[in-house]
């Protein structure tokens, strides 16, 4: 057996030609896939970004809530009974809203707002730059450096801004885990001031977040809290129904399943195609090994081993050029969100693996039905 993998081997490597279409088939398909699952992958991530950023271990919201820029405004007296609720260790407000940042050109730049409760500063982002207890200082506010930040003017320690023609000062900057996803400036400053100085509706909490004295409390406390008529979510729970809304009511997870099928459809069809082709000039030789006396499961482990080397070898190409184009673009375009994991190889790998059956099928259905007498007469 081990001889008869290495004269298939051979057979593929001397016809350079089909060897090196068929592995560009799979690379090309697999750099295609990989690219689109990389692309979802990184929207979600960064459509979940205030979640991640904020690091709450629940959320407390309007059951309407699909997502997190859409906040419902919660009645102050919700705050009161969330943390009269048993097993949670601290509840606090958040708010999230959005202002008009007048830049020294003239120009307005719409900005995320969010105010952090006062005491506490909960969820606050990790301080790179500045004094962060200055944030109690008349007008401070926190700039978030990613790669939106440049759009109010990358603006320094002390630098002064007019939101919503109110004055704002600079008096610290943060490095969030995640970007935002819509290309959108964040700041962030106490929610005193967000809720004072930003147009408001009839209540200004955007949402609660709380942290339960252990994990075994939080099914008692979202039971509680729906019986008042609102939800609360674990931090991963919250991601998962943001995700959701992108995935099933945006038309976003749709687009990018269909081309990620169109590149396996393509992969398919050239790497079926031209294995084919090559079984069929090397037909002749099929029908000697037969004819010397090699068994039908011989002849189809030789197959399925010349389809497995091409495709895993196009495999490791596609995504190899798949991450180093995703590294040159992060490194060239500061909002480029695409993100290889592990999740999205193994998609590829599984469907690399449905291309090298498909493609060893058909070559196996012409080599069974073969018969040395017709090779040897012809």
């Amino acid at each position: 057996m081990k001889g008869l993998l290495k004269i298939a081997l051979k057979l593929l490597a001397n016809d350079r030609g089909k060897f090196f279409t068929l592995i560009l088939g799979v690379t090309f398909a697999v750099f295609l896939m990989n690219q689109m699952t990389s692309m979802f992958a990184g929207i979600m991530r960064k459509s979940t970004s205030n979640v991640i950023n904020i690091g709450a271990k629940m959320w407390v919201m309007d059951p309407s809530v699909e997502n997190d820029r859409s906040s419902i405004p919660l009645p102050d007296y919700v705050l009161d009974y969330v943390r009269s609720i048993k097993g949670v260790a601290m509840a606090v407000p958040i708010y999230f809203g959005s202002g008009l940042v007048k830049l020294p050109d003239g120009t307005y730049q719409a900005a995320n707002i969010i105010g952090l409760d006062d005491t506490t500063l909960f969820g606050r982002p990790p301080i790179i730059k500045g004094n962060l207890n200055k944030i109690y200082n008349s007008d401070a506010f926190i700039g978030i450096v990613d790669s939106d930040y440049r759009k109010i003017g990358s603006p320094g320690i002390g630098s002064v801004l007019s939101i919503n023609d109110h004055r704002a000062v600079i008096v610290a900057l943060a490095k969030p885990t995640s970007g935002g996803l819509f290309g959108t400036p964040t700041l962030y400053t106490t929610y005193t001031r967000a809720t004072k100085d930003l147009p408001q509706t009839r209540y200004s909490m955007s949402y609660i977040l709380l942290n339960p004295k252990s994990n075994a409390d939080i099914p008692y406390i979202q039971e509680q809290v729906k019986k008042l008529g609102y939800k609360a979510l674990t931090q991963k729970e919250f991601e998962k129904t943001i995700e959701n809304f992108y995935k099933y009511k945006t038309g976003m997870g749709t687009n990018i399943m269909i081309m990620t099928l169109i590149s396996f459809i393509v992969g398919l069809s050239i790497a079926g195609q031209t294995f084919y082709a090559f079984v069929l000039e090397n037909l002749e030789k099929f029908g000697a090994l037969k004819a010397i006396g090699a068994k039908k499961y011989e002849l189809m482990s030789m197959i399925l081993f010349q389809a497995s080397v091409t495709s895993f070898i196009g495999y490791g190409f596609g995504i190899m050029f798949s991450s180093l184009m995703i590294a040159f673009s992060k490194a060239r375009i500061p909002n480029y969100a695409a993100i290889v994991t592990y999740q999205n190889m193994l998609i590829a790998f599984l469907m690399v693996v449905v291309i090298a059956g498909f493609s060893s099928y058909i070559g196996i259905r012409k080599v069974l039905k073969i018969e040395p007498f017709d090779v040897f007469r012809g």
